[in-house]
C-alpha cells in the first residue's frame, strides 16, 4: 500500500498550490478520502474529506471557499487545491485513505507559505 504526495512546496501568501495523493494497492475506489496538515508545535487536524465516490465533501471552516478536494477515481489519485494560501496554512500535509476495515497514512508533503 502507498499513498504518494506531491505539489507542496513554497508560496507566498495569497498565492496557489494544489496538492495531489497518488494511491496504490488498494482499492481506492471503496476508500474516503481526507487531507490532513500538522504544523510545528501543533496537532494534526483533518483539512477536507472526501466520500468513495465523490458525492459529498467536508471542510473544517478556515479552509472553507479557498480549499478544494476532488478525486480521480480511474487515476487512483486525489487532490487538494488550495487557494488565497495564509501564511497560517504552512504544515505537511497528508493524504488519508480509510473504510471500515483499514486506513492508510501518506508520508507528507511540506506547504510553506511566506512572503
Amino acid at each position: 500500500v502507498q499513498l504518494v504526495e506531491a505539489g507542496g512546496g513554497l508560496v507566498q501568501p495569497g498565492g496557489s498550490l494544489r496538492l495531489s495523493c497518488a494511491a496504490s494497492g488498494f482499492t481506492f475506489s471503496r476508500f474516503a478520502m481526507s487531507w490532513y496538515r500538522q504544523a510545528p508545535g501543533k496537532e494534526r487536524e483533518l483539512v477536507a474529506r472526501i466520500t468513495s465516490a465523490g458525492a459529498i465533501t467536508n471542510y473544517i471552516d478556515s479552509t472553507k471557499g479557498r480549499f478544494f478536494i476532488s478525486r480521480d477515481n480511474a487515476k487512483n489519485t486525489v487532490y487538494l487545491q488550495m487557494s488565497s494560501l495564509k501564511p497560517e496554512d504552512t504544515a505537511v500535509y497528508y493524504c488519508y485513505a480509510r473504510n471500515v476495515l483499514f486506513d492508510y497514512w501518506g508520508q507528507g508533503t511540506q506547504v510553506t507559505v511566506s512572503s
